[in-house]
């Protein structure tokens, strides 16, 4: 009877299993950890794997241990039930610890300090001090740049007593818990495979992740590429079960506010999607489960709400068959005249508030972002303009008209208000006030909304406090900028209201301020197309990278660590870019921005989700891609949004919305002039801006 070089006990469904070559004579499976020892050929190795992980640790004892002593077995055991000589506690769960290489066991391939993403990690502590693998909270985005904290804990280690290797977790589920990067997994397990036998040759392993790019960095891209892209990522608005339905709605109302941030199991896969009457969820969270789900971050969002409106309209007008068109009316009826988002306080002619969007529908006291204001009036506005809507016209002016008294005479105002301050101070207090705050992220988008509201209108402050804004930003530019989570963010934000200003005032000055930024943000564009991250000034940073291991995870933060990390942010960057530089490829006509804008079309088309073990996600863009090792990759140590979230706004929307607009061969800026404002000007601008303080 042959005997294997390594065998292998565990389910059937293992990844390990999947990934090692059939029919090859050096390895066996079986079920049965005695079995396994059994089977093994004197001196072979054997890998005891955890089948019942997290649940139930893997049951070792003194009998299977002497038995692989007897026949001078090595083993390798993972979530063991106990070990000779070394205490393990109970399970834990990390916070913000990560995977990190403590030895040179993995050589210059994984080399000491590299960080591992092992998603969902249960493992049992103990004192033992030499690992290969341990368990730190470091910062860092591919390298833990601080070096190991003092408190860290073993992952994988050999046993004192030799011929023993010791997994505190599971490694082998690394494919459907999807561990990152994809590209250390086979050096791993080569070493694991090596160490228990160096005499069977099983090659390289073929490590397919279950969710990966569509296509490698270097295929041919079809013809149809993008009309396929903009199918499947208008696809995921439903398949993705984040429409809300009323008959799961109760979720929402009674369950998610005792979760953290409302963060908790995104609606089950037998649940029925909505029709957009009850609106759309936030997004899935950047945390992923041992079974390679993700949770759903339970929140309805006005600007999310509108982005995906306006993205369904689009894509409905190059998609005529599906439902996109009715659900997005459904969503803005629901959150422009429904939702508490814009009703009590906020359809109080009487309450400063009034006109205003709030954050989202659970807070009691309003938070009003002027960004988020804006690109829920952008989305809805292009909603109303496609679908012909009248009922959304006037909801959407009263928005522009309450963030423009809300902003001072300098076109500025502050990264958000609060309900409480609001009614204390009055709106005009905000209309007079000379705040200076150059800060993209925050402001610029209400200044393109300014921009087109003008164009509707000619109500002369909408383009004066715009204009103004925007100057003294220029000038500003770049060592008075505040940046946010990266200084590439604050340029891709800038494009926008920039080209916009063009086309009100087409001057050599405004042209040569478009150039400038695009200039700056396209000398960071890979050949690929992906935009790469950058931080700003020192100082100048809401969320700097963490300073130390301590700082990691504490705050909001970038997806990099230091500029060169090759890394692309899909939530605050590369999506405003792509509508910045189309939107200036349609102003000016000049080459630059088309050929920049299609690079970045075809990156999107390349990175975006395909996965068959995962339906929700397929069709989706996560958060981070890093386009060097081209994988899913990033510091993770965003509060809320790290590396692998999708938003429905901000993300996927304009990421559809410019899809489309690119097959449409048209842009936001001429679509935006279906929605007409004009008429019912009259009607609500006194109500808003009174004559008495226009005449002051």
């Amino acid at each position: 009877m042959h005997q294997p070089l390594l065998t292998l006990a565990c389910s059937p469904d293992n990844d390990l299993l999947r990934v090692l070559p059939g029919g090859h004579r050096d390895w066996a499976h079986t079920p049965s950890a005695a079995e396994a020892i059994q089977r093994a050929a004197p001196g072979g190795g054997v890998l005891l794997l955890a089948d019942n992980y997290p649940e139930a640790t893997t049951p070792l004892d003194d009998a299977l241990l002497a038995a692989a002593a007897g026949k001078d077995l090595r083993l390798y055991v993972e979530y063991p039930s106990r070990l000779p000589g070394v205490d393990l506690d109970p399970p834990r769960r990390p916070e913000w610890q990560r995977a990190v290489i403590a030895s040179d066991a993995f050589g210059q391939t994984l080399a000491r300090h590299r960080i591992l993403g092992i998603h969902d990690c249960h493992f049992l502590p103990t004192g033992t001090r030499e690992a290969h693998i341990v368990l730190a909270r470091v910062a860092g985005f591919d390298s833990a740049v601080y070096g190991l904290p003092a408190e860290t804990f073993p992952l994988l280690f050999e046993h004192p007593a030799g011929n023993l290797l010791v997994a505190t977790t599971k490694l082998s589920q690394f494919l459907t818990a999807r561990y990152a990067p994809a590209d250390a997994w086979p050096v791993l397990w080569r070493f694991i495979l090596c160490w228990l036998s160096p005499r069977a040759a099983l090659g390289d392993l073929p490590c397919r992740p279950a969710v990966r790019p569509t296509y490698g960095r270097n295929d041919n891209l079809p013809g149809d590429a993008e009309t396929h892209a903009l199918r499947r990522g208008t696809d995921w608005f439903f398949r993705s079960r984040l429409l809300v339905e009323p008959s799961w709605e109760g979720i929402y109302d009674r369950d998610a506010s005792s979760w953290g941030d409302r963060v908790g199991p995104a609606p089950a896969a037998d649940l029925p999607s909505g029709s957009g009457r009850r609106g759309i969820l936030e997004g899935y969270s950047a945390q992923i489960r041992s079974d390679g789900g993700q949770p759903a971050r339970w929140w309805r969002r006005s600007d999310c709400n509108g982005e995906v409106a306006g993205a369904l309209a689009l894509a409905g007008h190059v998609l005529p068959a599906a439902p996109c068109m009715r659900i997005s009316r459904h969503i803005a009826d629901y959150i422009l005249l429904e939702s508490a988002v814009s009703q009590g306080k906020r359809a109080d002619p009487g309450n400063p508030a009034y006109g205003l969007l709030d954050w989202d529908d659970v807070h009691e006291a309003g938070i009003y972002y002027g960004d988020d204001n804006a690109r829920a009036i952008l989305g809805f506005a292009a909603m109303a303009g496609l679908t012909g809507c009248d009922r959304h016209r006037e909801r959407i002016l009263q928005c522009l008209l309450a963030n423009l008294r809300t902003t001072g005479p300098l076109g500025f105002r502050a990264p958000r208000l609060e309900e409480k301050a609001l009614e204390a101070n009055g709106w005009l207090h905000y209309w007079r006030d000379p705040v200076v705050y150059c800060s993209p992220h925050y402001v610029s988008y209400l200044w393109a909304c300014f921009l087109w509201a003008y164009r509707q209108t000619g109500f002369a402050p909408f383009l004066d406090r715009a204009r103004t804004a925007i100057r003294t930003t220029m000038e500003a530019y770049p060592r008075d900028w505040t940046w946010t989570n990266g200084f590439q963010q604050e340029r891709a934000r800038m494009l926008l209201p920039l080209a916009w200003l063009v086309r009100i005032e087409d001057t050599p000055e405004h042209r040569a301020w478009l150039r400038r930024i695009a200039d700056d943000l396209l000398a960071c564009q890979d050949a690929c197309g992906a935009i790469r991250e950058e931080l700003g000034p020192a100082g100048r940073g809401r969320y700097a990278p963490p300073a130390t291991n301590e700082d990691y995870g504490r705050s909001e933060a970038p997806l990099i660590q230091s500029n060169g990390d090759s890394v692309c942010d899909l939530l605050y960057t590369t999506n405003f870019a792509f509508l910045g530089l189309h939107e200036a490829a349609a102003a000016t006509g000049e080459p630059l921005y088309h050929a920049a804008a299609d690079r970045l079309a075809g990156f999107l088309c390349r990175i975006q989700v395909h996965s068959d073990a995962r339906p929700e996600l397929h069709g989706a863009w996560f958060r981070a891609f890093d386009f060097a090792r081209w994988d899913y990759w990033a510091s993770n140590g965003d509060v809320g949004w790290g590396a692998w979230c999708i938003e429905t706004g901000w993300t996927q929307a304009w990421i559809v919305a410019v899809l489309a607009l690119r097959q449409m061969r048209s842009s936001l800026w001429d679509l935006l002039a279906r929605t007409a404002l004009a008429r019912h000007l009259p009607t609500h601008r006194p109500v808003l801006l009174p004559d008495e303080i226009l005449g002051q």
